[in-house]
């Protein structure tokens, strides 16, 4: 594959990707109402999801473009000495889990994010959000996985090549944080 090829792929995703616009509406009107109603958003993912995760909490915590108050996000990638006593004592599966069952309340949203759909962290991590009653968005690749199944809303990017599919979910990050930022200060 050469250079130029790279781009006309990313080219022809992302425009299949515009069709995502619905489904995005609606994510950030539910995490919007999760936010106005005084909940906060739990992110995670593994690898460069786990980077994503990362990435739209801190849009969210810090700022996206514009000055305002912080919106209450937590990634749930970045604490390592929670995630290493975690993997050590319940094992891989449950990193994420066993932070939404002490950290998630009823009216939350779990944006999970995984490239095939089938992390099994993210998915108990999904499993645990919806036993508290939380929503769950996921961020997921063409398939949707197990994911998808368990999540009130998947956003599948229209690819199985897993650079092409962070690329959209980066994208889906972005407007969903500006969305988020214009509802606050608008």
């Amino acid at each position: 594959m050469n250079i130029r090829s790279i781009f006309e792929e990313h080219n022809t995703v992302m425009r299949a990707a515009a069709e995502l616009s619905p489904s995005l509406e609606e994510a950030a009107a539910i995490l919007q109402s999760c936010l106005a109603s005084g909940h906060k958003i739990l992110v995670c993912g593994n690898g460069g999801s786990a980077a994503a995760a990362q990435h739209f909490a801190a849009e969210l915590v810090c700022r996206f473009s514009e000055n305002r108050r912080a919106l209450a996000a937590i990634a749930l990638t970045a604490d390592t000495v929670t995630l290493t006593a975690t993997g050590n004592d319940f094992g891989f599966d449950r990193v994420f889990a066993r932070q939404v069952e002490a950290l998630a309340a009823p009216g939350d949203v779990l944006v999970a994010i995984s490239t095939s759909g089938s992390s099994a962290n993210v998915i108990a991590a999904a499993e645990a959000a919806r036993s508290v009653r939380c929503k769950v968005i996921a961020l997921t690749g063409e398939g949707g996985g197990a994911l998808a199944q368990v999540a009130d809303l998947a956003l599948r990017s229209p690819s199985q090549v897993v650079a092409r599919v962070q690329e959209v979910h980066d994208v889906c990050i972005h407007a969903l944080a500006q969305a988020l930022e214009a509802s606050v200060i608008g």
